[in-house]
Parts: structure tokens; C-alpha cells; sequence
């Protein structure tokens, strides 16, 4: 049996679920055992590990891995020299974007960057952290941490912190203020720069990249399919917004059309009932995996 032609870091943990659900849409089912680190895909083109996001830019920098998800963060944090091919700004809750952010106690006398001069910062991203300080000559002793950062500044360990948030309401309930956001991260799919001067993983490399992307783009749409009486069709095809514009076919023998579009999902409740009111009848909502765009292209 020859080698698989791309080696894919999933990445292991909190984004673990979701990145297998975004392949699931894209057309690959990757199956996960507790055995090991090794999850199987039905595609022999490709082989999978489970990497933590936080080394993953690492082993896709030295070739051990082809591609792999992790977030911009992880990547500046190890200053790794990569391929960026997209964003994928993708969880199970939610599509904001993280922040890593420098928070202090309410009552602390830090409120700017510049006062955090001679102070003790504990944080996960460590060398980020320290460029970040030394890029405005401010000197500050940055400690890694292993967890619970929060309670480090709070009990008085540390002066502040650099946490990642997406709200900010862990860091609030900790009695904490933000002083400063250091960085917005997303996750990528990035790739080992060799691999992309090959031509056949440059080609894999694309299809795992749209699909992914055409994936999360149909997240938040759905279809929406209905029977429309001749003397309505005007009418009601002016609601339906579309990629670039409703399916319009006359049904057999009968004066009534078929309408189909594709909707933000947010919408349908209230699109719903006009259409019933217009005079639609039969109306089906079904959910997409993927929408691509002829003009998408990442490599």
C-alpha cells in the first residue's frame, strides 16, 4: 500500500469535535479512537494525527505534518514560518473571533501598557507576549502558565495576565478589567511550504481548502424549495434573497411554479408566514453541507 499523499493535523482538544463536524460537511468522515492519536478518513490520499493546536504550527513548519488547523496565536507564538492558507473561524458556539488580552484586578494601579513596566505577567503565550512588550520597550517578566491564569492575578501571584477570551465574562467574574487587547486570533489551515511547491499535494491541498471553506459558508444558510401559483410568482420571488437569484420552473401541466433559493437560516421564521400569506404552498426547509463559488480559489 503506498504512503498517503498529505499528513493532516487534527487539532486535539476543544476544536476536536468541531473540526471533525466542518471535514463531516466537507465530504470526509473521520473516526476517532480513544486508543490512540491516529483518527482514520476515508480518503487513502490522507492521513490524520492529533496534534495539540498549540504544537501544531511547529510540525507543520518542520514536515511532519503536510497541513493542519490551529489558530494565528499558535502560530506567531512559536513564530513559525508557514503557509497561511485560510481562515476557518469556526466552534461549536460560536464564530467570534478570540482575543488574547491583558487583564489586571479592578483595583489594580496598572490602566495602561506603559505601567506594566517591572511587572509580572503570567500567561499561555508566552513568546508573543514577551515580543509583544519588546516591540514598545517595556520590561516585563513574563512567566508561562499551566492553567487557571486567572486565579494567578487574583490571588496575587502575578501582577497581570495575558488570557485568551471571546467575551470577556470569565475575566469579569474574576472581579478582573481589560486593559488592552493584544491580538485577535481565528483558526487557519496552514500548510508546510515544500509541500506547496508539490504539485499533487498542492492540488489535494486546494480541494481540502475549498471544501472546508464551502462548508463553513453553509452553515449558516439553508434551502428553501416551494410550489407558487403563476399570478404570485412575482410577488413572492421579490422576498427571497439568493446567491445570485431563485430557481424558477414551471411545474407540469399545471400554472404554478417551483421556487428555490438559498436563505440565511436566520431569516426563515420570519420569511415563512409571507410566503403562506403571498399565496406558497408546500413550502421545505433542508439544511446544506456546502456552498461553492466558481471564483474561489485559495492557492
Amino acid at each position: 500500500m503506498s504512503e498517503p499523499l498529505i499528513k493532516l493535523g487534527i487539532p486535539k482538544g476543544s476544536l476536536e469535535k468541531s473540526t471533525i463536524e466542518l471535514f463531516r460537511k466537507a465530504g470526509w468522515k473521520i473516526t476517532v479512537s480513544s486508543r490512540n492519536y491516529f483518527p482514520a478518513i476515508d480518503d487513502v490520499d490522507i492521513s490524520c494525527s492529533l496534534v495539540r493546536a498549540q504544537e501544531m504550527a511547529r510540525y507543520v513548519e518542520s514536515g511532519v505534518l503536510d497541513i493542519g488547523l490551529t489558530g494565528l496565536d499558535w502560530i506567531l507564538d512559536n513564530n513559525a514560518d508557514v503557509e497561511m492558507i485560510t481562515d476557518l473561524v469556526y466552534s461549536k458556539v460560536s464564530t467570534r473571533k478570540a482575543r488574547w488580552v491583558l487583564a489586571v484586578p479592578d483595583n489594580s494601579s496598572i490602566k495602561t501598557l506603559e505601567d506594566c513596566a517591572g511587572k509580572t505577567i503570567s500567561t499561555e503565550l508566552v513568546n508573543f507576549t514577551r515580543k509583544f512588550f519588546e516591540e514598545r520597550n517595556i520590561p516585563v517578566n513574563v512567566e508561562f502558565s499551566w492553567g487557571a491564569t486567572e486565579a494567578k492575578v487574583v490571588e496575587g501571584l502575578v501582577d497581570a495576565i495575558v488570557e485568551v477570551t471571546e467575551t470577556g465574562s470569565t475575566i469579569r467574574a474574576h472581579s478582573l478589567q481589560i486593559i488592552h487587547t493584544l491580538l485577535e486570533s481565528n483558526t487557519k489551515l496552514i500548510a508546510h511550504k515544500p509541500s506547496m511547491g508539490d504539485k499533487k499535494k498542492h492540488e489535494k491541498i486546494n480541494q481540502i481548502a475549498l471544501l472546508l471553506n464551502g462548508a463553513l459558508k453553509a452553515g449558516k444558510l439553508v434551502g428553501i424549495k416551494m410550489n407558487v401559483p403563476s399570478e404570485q410568482l412575482d410577488s413572492i420571488v421579490e422576498l427571497l434573497p439568493s446567491l445570485t437569484a431563485p430557481t424558477v420552473s414551471k411545474l407540469y401541466n399545471t400554472e404554478w411554479f417551483s421556487v428555490e433559493s438559498i436563505i440565511n437560516e436566520a431569516t426563515v421564521r420570519e420569511l415563512i408566514p409571507e410566503l403562506i400569506h403571498r399565496g406558497a404552498d408546500g413550502i421545505i426547509e433542508y439544511p446544506l453541507n456546502k456552498i461553492v463559488s466558481q471564483d474561489e480559489s485559495f492557492l
